[in-house]
Order: C-alpha cells, then sequence, then structure tokens
C-alpha cells in the first residue's frame, strides 16, 4: 500500500494545531523511507494564522467552501452578461458571502482555541475574495495547503509561492442552457438596480459637492493666512532692525550725554577757580 503524498502530508500539517506543527513536521519526515520526501517535510514553513485559518475551513468546511467557489465560478461566467447596476448588485452579494465565509472560517479556528484578531480575520476574507475572482486562487484555497494568505490582487506567481505542493484544477463550471424566465427575471432586476444606481450616484455626486465647496474653503483660508503670516515676519524683521538702529543710536546718545556732562563739569570748575581769583583781586 502506497504512502501518503507530499501534498497529503503537507495538508494535514497546515491544518493541524499551529502549536505542534513543528512537533508534527519531524514526525512525518522520520515516518516516512523516502529520503527525498523526508527532506521536502522538513523544509516546510509553518504557516500564517490566516493560511491556518483558511486551511482548517477548506479542509473540515471543504463541502460549505466548494459550493461558494462553484458559485464564484458561475458568476464569473455570468457577469459577462450584465450591465453595470446588476454587476454593482452581484459585487454586493459576493462580498457578503465572502465575509459570511470569513466569519465561519474565524469561528471554526476559535472552536480550536486559536485567538482570531481583526487583521487575520481580514487575511482570511482577502484569500477568499481572491478565490471568488480567480481560478488559480480557488484552486490555492480548496486545496487546504496555504503557507500564507493571499491578496486579491495577488499575480498568479504570488498564487504559486503561496501554495505548498501543487495546486488542485477545481471542475469547470457546466454550461447552462438560456432560461428566458431567468432572463427577464434579471432584466428586471437589473432595472431595478440601475434606478437604485441612479438615485446612489446623484447622492454621491450632491456629497463629491459638499466636499469639494469645503476644500475650496479651506484652501482659500490656508492661502490668506499664509499670506498673513508672511506679512507678520516681514513686519517683525522690519521692527528687529528699527529695534537694531535704536540701540546704535541709544548707545551714542549715552556717550554723547557722558561727554557733555564733562564738559559741564569742567566749566563749573573753571567758573569757580575764576570768582575765587576775583574775590582775591
Amino acid at each position: 500500500m502506497a504512502g501518503p503524498t507530499f501534498e497529503e502530508i503537507a495538508a494535514a500539517l497546515y491544518a493541524g494545531p499551529p502549536e505542534s506543527f513543528v512537533s508534527s513536521r519531524k514526525t512525518h519526515a522520520e515516518s516516512v523511507e523516502d529520503r527525498v520526501l523526508a527532506a521536502r517535510i522538513r523544509a516546510l514553513r509553518k504557516p500564517s494564522v490566516a493560511a491556518w485559518v483558511v486551511n482548517l475551513f477548506a479542509q473540515e468546511r471543504a463541502g460549505q467552501l466548494g459550493e461558494a467557489l462553484q458559485l464564484a465560478a458561475e458568476l464569473r461566467e455570468a457577469q459577462e452578461d450584465l450591465d453595470a447596476p446588476a454587476l454593482a448588485k452581484l459585487g454586493r452579494e459576493r462580498r457578503a458571502l465572502t465575509r459570511r465565509l470569513a466569519e465561519m472560517a474565524a469561528e471554526l479556528a476559535g472552536s480550536r482555541g486559536e485567538k482570531i484578531t481583526s487583521a487575520t480575520r481580514e487575511a482570511v476574507e482577502g484569500s477568499i475574495s481572491a478565490a471568488f475572482f480567480d481560478p488559480a486562487a480557488a484552486g490555492a484555497v480548496a486545496s487546504g495547503r496555504l503557507m500564507r494568505a493571499i491578496e486579491a490582487s495577488a499575480s498568479s506567481d504570488d498564487i504559486r509561492d503561496a501554495v505548498v505542493g501543487e495546486i488542485p484544477e477545481l471542475e469547470s463550471v457546466p454550461q447552462r442552457p438560456p432560461d428566458e424566465l431567468q432572463a427577464r427575471r434579471l432584466r428586471r432586476d437589473a432595472q431595478r438596480l440601475l434606478a437604485s444606481a441612479e438615485k446612489e450616484r446623484k447622492a454621491a455626486e450632491r456629497a463629491l459637492a459638499k466636499q469639494d465647496a469645503a476644500l475650496q474653503d479651506l484652501q482659500t483660508k490656508a492661502a490668506e493666512l499664509a499670506k498673513g503670516v508672511a506679512e507678520l515676519e516681514a513686519q517683525l524683521a522690519r521692527t528687529r532692525a528699527e529695534a537694531e538702529r535704536v540701540d546704535k543710536d541709544l548707545q551714542q546718545a549715552k556717550d554723547r550725554q557722558s561727554d557733555a556732562r564733562q564738559q559741564s563739569e569742567a566749566a563749573a570748575g573753571a567758573v569757580t577757580r575764576a570768582q575765587k581769583a576775583l574775590e582775591e583781586l
């Protein structure tokens, strides 16, 4: 009987308890006879918390995740025939489903005693969102062998580097025969979405105009204040120059006063001596 493959071992490690990853990796590496396989197992890096949450959900809620990914694939096929309002509704529904799956994954991880932060939850949601938009990301998420979370804007290389082992290919979406009744329902929904989108657009335009006016007011006020600051700085420079000049004049005035006092005292002394000489005649 053939032993487990590298992908099977990696999946078991990457969805197992994070605190036991190192010891489990060692146990698996020691349990295989193939040296190359053992070396590959020892080289496995511990997954991030967000990747572990996605892996745990992918393996233990494979049915729910598989249905969601199948729906996402169908939506990717359908969106080519939808107009802007219908696409907007589709986007809202996709985001709601993404958040719900991320919440379910976080709850599952929490039941295993792992504390899930808001940042981790966002990374989990980002990985699921990427799976909804990109078939390769969908296969990566479904593999249960993520080493790190995937961003919605991840490139093919980023997705490839985030997965340990081969990325499985999910079954393609079967082509459905056209349904006239469904088309009519979609058309009615699209018309309602169009009216709603127009209303939202007008409200957004009013809000934008309000913000434009507020920005213009602030820019005008900032320009006036900057001008006032420049004028005050110029006035301060003139006042400092005037103060320096006055200080210089003050020192010169003090010197002249000192010379005048000396001359006055000398003249008074001369008067005294002249009076004394007159009295002695």
